[in-house]
Parts: structure tokens; sequence; C-alpha cells
């Protein structure tokens, strides 16, 4: 077999490395510049125009620069040494011991970062991403349009480009993970814990995911399959397969021996899981107590029984719910038969809150929580039409009840003034209602035992609200339009409209729950399209009455 001329390869990584750099793929750069000799660098660089020599060298590391400068030939050394110092003046600011990066706002972070860009700085922005966490790095990317985000994500290093994506939402997320090569992502991968790697996984479209799986071997593999088998919304979707086992009958001695054999123990642990030969679960042993008992002591007298194993499938909504009742750290997941089959941790407990809280947020505008703050116009537009056109049919509703009292309104041109006081107190009334069930249904505070003391309340709330602002705004319309008369109407619709809001802020999210339909998404739009009809209606129909 012939040899290949090494003169070949450096040739060929050549053309590979201004290829990507043309591609703006600057990872794939410093993977092929750590290949090649700091001559056949030096040589590279020499060969480039000014704007791709200065392009190149910003994804050449301090480590690289000093063994590449020795090669190169007296003017353009010069150039990228004074390149250097441009770079370093302004970094010098930002520099930990001068500013620490916990001091600096996130809008100084993000326009320190933009202006790093627009100056072509990429060193400088490694250097910011470097120093901060990877969530913060996550929330600068959503925080940047698409060209910038991909030229700062290029910046991001391979073994934390796993961690950072999975503080992305969904969209970016699968957006960024496709930029990366798939031996970079499967690299970065391995550095995550595997709950967070399943997160990722989840949220990958399926043929990244698939090879992301693929490229896991080992016991790690049969771990993280055993996690994707689980339900994204449950305990065995939230869980971690990393709990430290330890038997009843053992003494304190020999567990605190077994814990210093580890290389470290995994995040957020504050208790040991105490099993029996068979696998069930037991009970849980503190670290507070082992650390504190004589070594002669057995685990059977430290630990406790009263956290019972949580059930593998039970909805994480009911495990966040645990967790915030409790006040626990972790806790422990089980099959049907109590055999430990993982923990749950705070954190990952935490993740989901927010989760849900956002996904509320969204949904109760119509909007998708994975969409993209900066993502393209036409995507964004299509999402919000399908809300707005429900929106229209709603508004032609309340349009249609107002069209069949023409000959009342032109009679009385003060009443289409006052329309839209009885709306929109009707509408506020009904929405502080339909938040406070929302938020009791979310919680568990609203069963059926409690219904009718629930609605009772409301009702009175109503009632007291209705009267007290019927007559101050029938005294308003009474001195404004010098009418007895058009000050009793609105202060009747006003009463009426607040009732009619107590009563279907109560009923629409208890219907939609029992529809199996979440309230915070279509509950807004049913109840204004309520409020409006039958304020309208009252309004307009006790105008009419009162005319004729």
């Amino acid at each position: 077999m012939e040899e290949r001329d090494p003169s070949s390869r450096a040739v060929t990584d050549s053309e590979h490395i201004i290829e990507a750099l043309s591609e703006g793929k600057n990872k794939r750069v410093r993977k092929l510049l750590a290949r090649l000799h700091p001559a056949k660098i030096a040589a590279l660089i020499e060969r480039l125009d000014e704007e791709r020599r200065a392009a190149l060298w910003q994804q050449v590391d301090a480590e690289l620069e000093e063994r590449i400068l020795p090669h190169l030939r007296a003017e353009p050394r010069k150039q990228l040494r004074e390149m250097d110092q441009e770079d370093a003046a302004p970094a010098a600011l930002l520099d930990a011991e001068a500013m620490p990066l916990a001091k600096h706002s996130e809008q100084g972070h993000l326009q320190a970062i933009r202006e790093a860009l627009a100056e072509g700085r990429l060193k400088r922005v490694g250097k910011l991403l470097h120093r901060t966490h990877p969530a913060k790095v996550a929330g600068l990317l959503e925080a940047l349009p698409p060209g910038e985000r991909r030229a700062v994500w290029s910046m991001v290093e391979t073994e934390r480009a796993g961690k950072v994506l999975t503080f992305l939402h969904e969209e970016i997320c699968a957006g960024l993970a496709k930029d990366l090569d798939p031996d970079d992502l499967a690299a970065s991968a391995q550095f995550l814990e595997l709950d967070d790697l399943v997160d990722l996984i989840q949220s990958l479209p399926s043929d990244i995911g698939a090879r992301l799986l693929a490229a896991t071997g080992g016991r790690r593999r049969q771990q993280l399959e055993a996690l994707l088998s689980y339900p994204e919304d449950t305990a065995g979707g939230l869980m971690n397969a990393d709990p430290i086992e330890v038997r009843a009958d053992v003494r304190v001695g020999t567990v605190l021996r077994y814990l210093r054999l580890l290389d470290e123990l995994p995040p957020q642990t504050d208790m040991l899981m105490v099993v029996d030969r068979t696998g069930r679960y037991q009970g849980g042993l503190r670290l507070s107590s082992l650390v504190t008992a004589d070594t002669q002591e057995r685990v059977t007298d430290l630990m406790f029984t009263d956290l019972e194993g949580i059930p593998v499938d039970m909805p994480a909504a009911e495990v966040a719910q645990l967790f915030e009742d409790l006040d626990l750290l972790s806790a422990p997941v089980v099959d049907d038969q109590q055999h430990l089959v993982g923990r749950i941790t705070v954190d990952d407990v935490v993740d989901r809150i927010r989760e849900e809280a956002d996904r509320s947020v969204m949904q109760m505008a119509g909007l998708n929580q994975e969409a993209d703050t900066f993502g393209p116009i036409l995507a964004g537009s299509r999402s919000r039409a399908v809300w707005l056109g429900i929106n229209l049919v709603t508004a032609l509703l309340a349009a249609g009840v107002i069209s069949r009292f023409e000959a009342t309104l032109q009679q009385l041109v003060a009443l289409a003034v006052l329309m839209p006081i009885v709306a929109s107190m009707g509408g506020i009334a009904g929405s502080q209602t339909l938040t406070l069930v929302i938020r009791g249904l979310a919680l568990g505070q609203i069963q059926r035992g409690n219904l009718r003391l629930l609605f009772t309340r409301e009702m009175g709330i109503s009632v007291i609200n209705g009267v007290l602002w019927a007559v101050v705004i029938g005294l308003l319309v009474f001195a404004w339009f010098n009418s007895a008369m058009l000050g009793g109407i609105i202060g009747a619709a006003i009463l009426v409209n607040l009732l009619c809001a107590a009563a279907a802020g109560l009923a629409i999210p208890l219907l939609l729950n029992r529809l199996g339909i979440d309230p915070a998404l279509a509950g807004g739009v049913i109840l204004t399209t309520v409020t409006d009809v039958m304020g309208f209606f009252a309004f307009l129909g006790l105008a009419t009455l009162w005319l004729a």
C-alpha cells in the first residue's frame, strides 16, 4: 500500500479549514487547527488575505498562538500581535478581578458580546462565554437574532455545549444542535448527567436524538434507555438513575468506607437509599445523621421510614406538589413491586415548575412556549394567526348581539359611549375568578367537596363589588349625561355582568378541566366572549325595556 505524502494531508486540512471558515463553522476550524503542526498553520496564515487571516486568528487559542508566531515572517507576525493587543485592552475591562461577571447586568453582558461580534472579536466572545454559567449562556443565545446567535454558538466550548443546550427552548435547541458536528454533539453529551441527557434527547429531533443515543455505550446507555422508556411528564421522566444504595444491617463505618471509595457523590445528594437484598426500598439515611453517628451503629438505627417511595408513573405535577408540601431535596422512585429504580432531585422539580409556569403564561395568549423570540417572521405569523381567527369569531358574536339593539342605539347615542365600561368591568371581574380557580386546580385545592363553598364565596364577592361599583358608575354617568335613567341602566348592567362573570370564571375552568382541556389555554377566550356578550345584552336589553 502506497504511503500517503504528509504534505497532501496538510493541504487537505488547510482547504477544509478555509471552507469551514467561510461557512462560519468555527468549532470545526478549531478542531482542524488542533490536528496541524504550528508551522503548517503559519504557512496557511501567510497564504490568506488580511480579512481571512484575521478571522482565522480569532480561532487560535493563546497556547497555540505562542507556538505559531515563531514560524511566521516578521510582517504578519507583527500584524497578529497588534490584533491581540487590540483584543486584550477592551477584554481587560471585563476581567474577573476588575469587574466580576457576577455583578454584570444581563443587559451589560449582552451588549458586550454584541459589540465584540460587531468588531469581529470572537476571541473576546469566547472569553466572556467561558466565564459564564451555561444557563446564562443559553439566556444570551436566546436574546440574539439568528445570525449573531450562530456566531456566538460557534465560540462555546464543545465540552460545555451539551449543558448549554439543556437550558434552551426546544426550537432553538434543535436549530443549534444541527449546527454541531455529530461527533462534537456526542462528545459534549458525555459531560451531562443522565437526567439532563434524557431531557436533551427528548427535546431534539428524533434523528439527532437517535444518533446521540447510539453514541452512548456501556452501562450508561442501558440506564439512558431505561429512563427514556418512561413518559416525560411522570416521575420516571424526571428521575435520575444514580441513587446510592445501602443495606439496613450494615454498620456506619462500613458505609463511610464505601463512600470514600467513590470519586464523588451524585449532585443534590442529601440522603442514601436503604434497600433490602432484593432491592426493595425500605427508607432513607440522611448524610447529616451518617456523619455524626458512631461508626459502630447500624443503618437500621439511623434510617427514617416516613418518606414513601414515589411511584414511577406518578404525574410530574403531583411530584412537584409533593416536593413543595414536604420541603424535599430528593426523593426515591419505586416501581410496582417497591423496587428502587431512581431518585428525583429538587433541581429537576424546579425546572418542571418553571416550564409549567412558562407554558401557562404563553398559552393564555395562544403562543407556543418553545417559540423563538427572534425567530422567522412568517413562522411567528402562522402561530399567531389561528388565535387571532378565534378571537375574531368571538368578536363577531359580540357584534351580533349589539346589532340586535340597533334601534335602541339610534335613540340614545350615549349607550354606545358607555358600552365598553360594562364589558370591561365584567372582563376584569371574570379574569380574577378564572385565575383563582385555575391556580386552585393546579394546586389541588379545588375538589368536589368544596365547590359549593367556593361558589358562594365568589358570588358574595361579586354582589358586594357589583353593588359598590354600580352605585359609583351610576352616579358618574348621572353627573356626565344628566340622566338618572341612564345611570340606573348602567348600574344594573354592571351588577348583572359581574355576577355572570363570577359564575363563568368558576364554571369555565371546571368544565374544561373535566373535558381534559387545559383551562389556561382556552379559558381566557371563552370568558371574554361570555362577559362581552352578557354585558352588552344586559346593558342594551335594559335600555330597550326602559325606552320602550
